[in-house]
């Protein structure tokens, strides 16, 4: 058994080389066992100093010193390979693990950075600059969406002023909403446009149902001919309808217009009664939307229109601002009329009798085409006039306190194959022998129903 010892190392004076002094063999053996013992010292520094217990370095060398005896140079190079080796492996394996400790630490080191500037980025939404510009968003969005329902009370306001002088209370409660509004409180005004549009709601609600006689019948077929008032179920509820029927194959269908060209402001009105007197018509009824004087938000642009038109006089309205208009059309050619889902769908032919564009387009091939959007005007109770077809016959008419949505439902119960919606509310208008709507406010161009 060897025996133990502490803190020994390995030196070139404790090699004691048996033989013969001088001699060729113990010279090679000391020169082997000089390389051996630097091999071992190595061993020793690596491994055996980090045991509590050492291996006795003489007993080795002696061990050696017979081994090397026996097996000569070939014995000095298969044990300094195999040592070798094993070094080399053993510190192989140690720079290994120190590789992957250090990759790990790295990620460990980028996770944190991560994590570090993902906190940084929170709190950088966190600041007044994020804070502030979504406020800011958000007060925006309030401010138009508020704007405008305010701009629709008042221009619902302005056409109950054409039916009727009681508006004082409801005056009042505008100019409310308007204060709450210079303030910037919209919670209020918003309330307060809700009351006012209740309000104007119902007083329009009672001056549709005074002309409305207790007699009217119910009837959901439309008239053959002439001027006709009655009500009509739906799946919508019951509504009464006010209409004029025209056999295209004696009435010839035109457009009638103020102004004899275009027009961007101050631009010239009539009253529907004067159209239907000058052109010698039998009916006639209000044309497309316009910007009325009494509208605010229409200041610069007053009484003015920018849909596609062409009057009786073959002048084609607002030609270049339509060529790709998504805007519905309808034209009155002799004994027909053709409804188009686009006015871009029509050129500029001169040939037909009359040509305009209006919107929604409510029945088209005798299926309900509109069923509401989020305009609050058309989602509002009012007169809906509008111009349609069944067969061969025309009709032109109003029909009373319905959303445009509804009054799409009511005229497919009728049977008409296509309608088309046109202006409503304080220039809701319909001439038959007189007025049978309105008159209504005056109007820059018009629908006529003449005999040929």
């Amino acid at each position: 058994m060897m025996k133990a010892h502490r803190n020994v190392q390995l030196t070139p004076e404790y090699v004691k080389v048996p033989g013969a002094a001088g001699d060729g063999n113990t010279i090679m053996l000391a020169c082997q066992t000089v390389f051996f013992y630097e091999l071992v010292n190595k061993f020793l520094k690596t491994e055996v100093n980090a045991s509590a217990n050492k291996a006795d370095h003489f007993l080795i060398l002696s061990w050696y010193s017979g081994w090397m005896k026996k097996y000569g140079w070939i014995g000095v190079v298969i044990v300094g390979w195999l040592v070798s080796y094993w070094l080399v492996g053993s510190e192989f394996e140690k720079n290994k693990k120190l590789e992957i400790v250090t990759r790990d630490l790295r990620v460990i080191e980028l996770e944190e950075q991560v994590a570090s500037g993902a906190a940084e980025f929170e709190r950088f939404k966190m600041t007044d600059q994020v804070v502030r510009n979504n406020e800011l968003e958000k007060e925006i969005s309030e401010i138009q969406k508020t704007y405008k329902l305010s701009v629709v009370s008042y221009q619902n306001l302005m056409d109950l002023r054409t039916k009727t002088t009681k508006t004082a209370e409801m005056d009042k409660l505008f100019a409310g909403i308007l204060d709450f509004l210079g303030k910037r409180n919209y919670a209020s005004a918003s309330a307060g446009i809700a009351e006012l549009d209740k309000k104007i709601n119902d007083e329009t609600a009672k001056l549709i149902v005074v002309p409305v006689a207790a007699n009217v019948p119910v009837n959901n077929a439309p008239p053959g001919s002439g001027y006709s008032r009655q009500q009509v179920q739906s799946d919508a509820g019951t509504f009464t309808v006010s209409l004029v029927a025209g056999d295209m194959g004696s009435t010839k269908i035109i457009v009638d217009t103020a102004a004899d060209g275009d027009c961007g402001n101050n631009c010239p009105v009539l009253p529907l009664a004067t159209y239907v007197a000058r052109s010698g018509a039998y009916a006639g009824v209000n044309g497309s939307y316009f910007c009325p004087a009494s509208y605010p938000d229409c200041a610069g642009k007053t009484n003015s229109f920018d849909l596609l038109v062409m009057n009786k006089n073959k002048r084609y309205f607002n030609s270049d601002n339509n060529v790709y208009s998504n805007n519905p059309a309808v034209i009155f050619n002799g004994g027909s009329m053709r409804f188009v889902t686009a006015a871009s769908q029509w050129g500029r032919d001169t040939g037909v009798d009359g040509v305009l564009s209006n919107y929604p387009l409510t029945v088209f091939n005798s299926n309900v085409a509109f069923g509401g959007d989020s305009d609050p005007k058309k989602g509002s109770k009012g007169n809906r006039s509008f111009v349609a077809n069944k067969g061969g016959i025309a009709y032109i008419g109003v029909v009373h306190s319905a959303t445009v949505a509804e009054a799409a439902r009511v005229l497919k119960a009728m049977g008409m194959e296509n309608a088309l919606n046109l202006d409503d509310g304080g220039s809701t208008a319909l001439y038959s022998g007189g007025y049978k709507v309105g008159p209504g406010r005056d109007l820059p161009n018009v629908i006529l129903f003449v005999r040929k």
